[in-house]
């Protein structure tokens, strides 16, 4: 009979290890946590959004739209609009689909006209 006994006992003792925090332990991390996500959801009045300093602004190169861009329109473009990167798009071309918010983007028609001016 001592036999079952010894690891019974053994038994309770690990269960006993691995039980979790107190339930004090557990409102004082639930409590901090809310604490934290009301520190982080509150923003400060005064502060703004931040601006990207490398993004482009297509309403000051709508001027290109109706002309046959050259290379000297898409380089003032570029400046005017304060993008870093500029690329021309053709009616069905492949582009890549990613946001690059430093790039304008001039889409052209069938004739090679500007059609639209965009940034990303």
């Amino acid at each position: 009979m001592s036999r079952i006994v010894l690891p019974l006992s053994l038994l309770v003792l690990s269960l006993a290890a691995c039980s979790g925090p107190t339930p004090d332990e557990q409102q004082q991390a639930v409590a901090q946590s809310e604490q934290r996500a009301e520190a982080a959801a509150t923003t400060a009045p005064d502060a703004a959004a931040p601006v990207d300093a490398n993004a482009c602004d297509a309403t000051q190169a709508q001027w290109i739209v109706g002309k046959t861009p050259t290379e000297a329109d898409t380089t003032q473009a570029k400046t005017d609009a304060g993008a870093t990167t500029v690329r021309l798009l053709k009616p069905d071309q492949a582009v890549t689909m990613e946001f690059n918010a430093a790039r304008l983007n001039v889409e052209l028609d069938e004739k090679g006209v500007a059609a639209s001016v965009r940034c990303g």
